[in-house]
């Protein structure tokens, strides 16, 4: 299945620039705000399944520099390294899909905008889950963003698990139960570069101290 999904995202980082492919933003704005709230620019953040985003470019110009990207699409990490320039030697780039990552350190935020909603599995979301709780420190903040309950049922051609706030909250108690408590919810919406709408929700939480 890895090695599936491997080639799906490197297919379509490889068939059109970043800038044409539905979830581009030109400004991680809303990323960027709750990243910041949460956490100064001295923490360690990984950005799950980043691809080819503008987040690490925002934060570096914010002053982060404990910065890793982690995706299991080589050419989409290659796409930003290249963005970059000298900068990407500043961000800690990883290969690997979450589902089957070892993390070999802890961090102060989990940043996933969109990988969750594409695990259909239960046994992948399982997976996901403990390479949130084994990666994210005591006390850290783990930032989910999926598509809403009203938005797109496919994405890239792939289906997706859609959530409202409350169904993604109460999907993490199952995995992580007492591991984790809400600090924020919302809704938005991502307009693609073609002009449409997909309607996202987001949910930040924090890891109790008390956790493993």
């Amino acid at each position: 299945m890895t090695d599936d999904r491997t080639t799906h995202w490197d297919t379509r980082y490889a068939g059109a620039e970043p800038e044409r492919l539905s979830w581009f933003e030109a400004a991680p704005t809303l990323s960027l705000r709750l990243i910041r709230q949460a956490a100064g620019a001295e923490a360690s953040v990984i950005d799950m399944g980043g691809g080819a985003s503008r987040l690490p470019d925002a934060l570096l110009d914010a002053g982060y520099r404990d910065i890793t990207v982690l995706d299991l699409s080589a050419a989409a990490l290659a796409r930003s390294r290249a963005r970059l320039g000298d900068r990407a030697a500043a961000v800690d780039w990883q290969v690997a899909d979450v589902t089957r990552w070892q993390p070999a350190r802890r961090y102060d935020l989990w940043h996933d905008r969109a990988v969750f909603h594409f695990l259909t599995d239960a046994g992948d979301r399982a997976a996901y889950a403990r390479s949130l709780n084994s990666a994210l420190a005591p006390g850290g903040t783990a930032i989910l963003m999926s598509f809403a309950d009203d938005g797109p049922e496919k994405c890239s051609g792939l289906p997706v698990q859609r959530y409202a706030p409350e169904d993604l909250i109460a999907e993490i108690e199952q995995l992580l139960p007492g591991q984790f408590e809400v600090k924020e919810t919302g809704r938005f919406a991502h307009a693609t570069p073609g002009g449409a709408e997909q309607r996202f929700q987001y949910v930040v939480f924090q890891k109790r101290t008390s956790a493993g």
